[in-house]
């Protein structure tokens, strides 16, 4: 099956039936990527059910594969980061092979934005419980990063985009001071709805901001080979580096 996208056609895969993601990632991608979203059914967001979503994505994976994207975007950070980061890539790069397409796991996205931006110390910011929120850390620490924190706000998993966005900022800045500083701020799920607070909180703080929806609109430019700067919404999407 063949699509007219001009810049290319990016297939990704939502882990949740919650609205709000894709539409984001529509409104900031430029004109010409085409996207086609397909959804998984998470429901508690807990340790043992992202372990076990393998399966699903790859059936997903393949189905966006035989449709000829030039990109296939598996997002949801946890269920790639528990399998931890050697894994990950193990089975990132089995997928690749099989379906003979580029794939992009949201947490290796988010490295990737960190990396781009010399970051070496970071704050992160979650909706996750502190045992889930010691996996990612470590996560991150595999690649390379010094962990100042990995904070949760305390919300069940099916109100996260309930949140306000500044709750979500009061909770980070809160947590920056509290960590003495850090290279860049980190968050950590797509689920809160936060693109309003990526500015001012650079602009308060003065550090940049990884966010997970400008991560992959920066990442999914960079591997189609489109340039198109972005203002209103952080450094990265500004700067595209």
């Amino acid at each position: 099956m063949a699509f007219s996208s001009w810049r290319g056609v990016v297939g990704m895969i939502n882990p949740t039936l919650r609205p709000g993601v894709t539409e984001e990632v529509i409104r900031l991608l430029p004109e010409g990527i085409g996207l086609i979203p397909l959804f998984l059914n998470i429901r508690r967001g807990t340790e043992d059910e992202f372990a076990a979503m393998m399966p699903a994505y790859e059936e997903l994976v393949a189905v966006l594969a035989e449709c000829g994207c030039d990109l296939i975007h598996p997002h949801g950070a946890p269920p790639f980061m528990v399998q931890g980061r050697k894994r990950e890539a193990e089975i990132v790069r089995a997928w690749e092979k099989k379906y003979r397409t580029p794939i992009m796991s949201v947490a290796q996205n988010h490295v990737n934005a960190l990396k781009t931006l010399n970051a070496k110390t970071i704050l992160g910011a979650t909706y996750f419980p502190p045992k889930l929120n010691a996996i990612f850390a470590k996560y991150f620490r595999d690649a390379g990063f010094t962990v100042r924190g990995m904070a949760g706000i305390d919300v069940p998993f099916d109100k996260v985009q309930e949140l306000s966005s500044h709750q979500v900022y009061a909770h980070i800045k809160r947590n920056f001071l509290k960590a003495k500083g850090a290279d860049a701020i980190y968050m950590l799920g797509s689920g809160w709805r936060t693109l309003d607070i990526i500015e001012t909180l650079e602009q308060d703080l003065q550090v940049p901001v990884v966010h997970p929806v400008t991560a992959r609109v920066w990442e999914i430019q960079k591997r189609l080979h489109v340039r198109e700067p972005r203002s209103g919404f952080g450094h990265l999407l500004a700067a595209l580096p």
